[in-house]
């Protein structure tokens, strides 16, 4: 009908691929696009999955988006489109990092279950290509620690001087698996458990406590800024 407000969005602009989803009485329809310039691929997206729901963007209930980190414009693109629909028409926005959503389809995981009986005073570190020779880390233990912005050598340093067993999960360039990188050195996390799924999406919008800050990004890393020389 009409003006019911029953559809949830989820989007993931944050890199490529784009990640969309439409929830709509139960039913998930979803889209992965490759590309960078997700200005042009977003409305075009939702469009086409709101057709398939049968909805509109007037029947938006809750909107989830991951709130960084990633590419600048990306993660402006998600905070833009979520604004707009909370100031407009009254949509509930949930946000979550990258960090925090890897986390969840990890966790969950039976290899990390297993792992994590055997290792209980174990930490799970989240290593996510951001440029070049640069990367996104955190470390969730019993008191999660800061997301940081480092180079690959930082990076290798950060997680090898670390006492406790890790287990880590993430993505490399490209979104690849992280085998290169780390050559056998930690328990890995698969790999279809490390890229965001539209279903994490929408679970995120069922979880009142992502409503806070929902709409303050997570950058890490500046807009047209390296770590030069590193």
């Amino acid at each position: 009908m009409p003006g019911i407000k029953d559809v949830i969005i989820g989007l993931d602009t944050s890199s490529s691929p784009l990640v969309a989803v439409v929830e709509r009485g139960g039913k998930k329809y979803a889209s992965r696009r490759k590309g960078v310039k997700q200005e042009r691929l977003l409305f075009p997206v939702l469009k086409q999955l709101l057709t398939r729901a049968g909805a509109d963007l007037t029947h938006t209930a809750k909107v989830a988006i991951i709130r960084g980190p990633g590419r600048f414009t990306g993660i402006r693109i998600s905070l833009t489109f979520a604004s707009m629909l909370k100031y407009l028409s009254g949509a509930k926005v949930y946000g979550i990092t990258v960090f925090e959503a890897v986390r969840l389809q990890v966790a969950a995981s039976k290899r990390f279950l297993t792992w994590k009986a055997q290792n209980p005073a174990g930490s799970l570190a989240v290593v996510w290509h951001a440029f070049r020779e640069e990367y996104f880390l955190q470390i969730f233990n019993a008191q999660s620690e800061a997301p940081q912005w480092l180079s690959r050598e930082e990076l290798l340093a950060r997680l090898a001087a670390r006492k406790e067993p890790l287990f880590v999960a993430g993505a490399d360039k490209e979104h690849t698996p992280l085998e290169t990188l780390l050559e056998g050195r930690y328990t890995l996390a698969d790999f279809k458990d490390c890229i965001v799924r539209p279903e994490t999406l929408v679970a995120v919008a069922q979880n009142d406590a992502y409503q806070k800050d929902a709409l303050e990004p997570l950058y890490l890393k500046p807009a047209r800024f390296e770590l030069l020389g590193k």
